[in-house]
Parts: structure tokens; C-alpha cells; sequence
């Protein structure tokens, strides 16, 4: 998603930076930096490394960390202003690194897991089949707006537009 999400705003080529992949460009009128994880998902949090010690840097405010969700029905995503890991070790590797769970995230449905699935770390590094592919693709558009519209009028009001969207509490 990220890669989709980078080619739309016509951002620059991803770099390495530590253990990150890196591309800065500008959405909705503000500077935006796009961070991939070069690391396992519950080590996500040491991608992070570059933003933390940045001056000025609250992760309440300019945090937005993007995750696939198997709580959630695939095709749908949410948007929250904070929360615990809920069972997610590369956001509990995100709160770690932070020390806090106030920053914003945006679930992707990638659910339910299928039947008979026991080892979900070999499930997820598997790549999406089709069907789960194209839901996303489907989704696309709407998580950039989404995050536009975090980017220029906050996370309460992403929250507002855009979880009354068929997402089920």
C-alpha cells in the first residue's frame, strides 16, 4: 500500500535509511514521510529510529502507522487516534519504541484468517492471494484520502469521514 500510496503523490523512489525505507514528498499541502520497515513486523518499532530523534516530533500529532488487521473483514480499514497493540506485535514494537500508545493508526481488514491457519508469522509472510490482493487494491483509494485528510484536518476528523464507512465496531 505504501508503494501505491508514494506512486499517487509522485514522491520519489524509496531509500534506506537505517532500518527503514524512506520517501519524502508533499501531500495535501504538508510534508509527508513515508517510513517502510526493513525489519520483521515485531521489530517494526527500530524503523522508527530516524523520526523519534527529530526535534519537535510528537507521535500524538505526526504519526500515522499503517498495519494489517485480521479483526477486521477484508476490504475495510479503520482509522485510530491511539490504542493498545490488540495483539499486534509490530505495533506493540511501535509502542515500545515510542513509549507510548498516543499516536494514530490505520488498521487494514486482511480478515477473517482462514480456516485451519495455526501459524499466522508463516501465513503473513506469505504473499496475499488474489482475492485479499484485490481488496486492498478496491480499499486503495479511500485509505488515500484517508490519510490526506489526516495529514490536512487531523485524525479526529479522518475518524469521523471515514469509519462510518461499512466498518462494524
Amino acid at each position: 500500500m505504501a508503494d501505491l500510496l508514494t506512486d499517487h503523490w509522485e514522491f520519489p523512489p524509496f531509500r534506506r535509511e537505517g532500518a527503514a525505507a524512506v520517501s519524502v514528498g508533499t501531500c495535501a499541502g504538508s510534508d509527508l514521510t513515508v517510513v517502510k520497515p526493513r525489519t520483521y513486523m515485531n521489530r517494526s518499532g527500530r524503523a522508527l529510529a530516524g523520526l523519534i530523534g527529530q526535534a519537535g516530533f510528537e507521535p500524538a500529532r505526526d504519526l500515522l502507522v499503517m498495519v494489517d488487521d485480521f479483526a477486521l473483514p477484508g476490504g475495510t480499514f479503520r482509522v485510530r487516534a491511539r490504542g493498545s497493540a490488540g495483539g499486534h506485535n509490530g505495533l506493540r514494537s511501535v509502542q515500545d519504541a515510542l513509549g507510548t500508545t498516543e499516536y494514530a493508526r490505520l488498521r487494514l481488514g486482511v480478515g477473517p484468517l482462514p480456516s485451519g491457519i495455526g501459524d499466522t508469522a508463516g501465513y503473513v509472510l506469505e504473499p496475499f492471494p488474489k482475492t485479499e490482493l484485490d481488496e486492498l487494491l478496491d480499499i486503495a483509494p479511500d485509505v488515500r484520502d484517508a490519510i490526506e485528510c489526516w495529514v490536512a484536518e487531523g485524525i479526529e476528523t479522518a475518524m469521523n469521514q471515514f469509519n462510518r464507512r461499512g466498518v462494524d465496531e
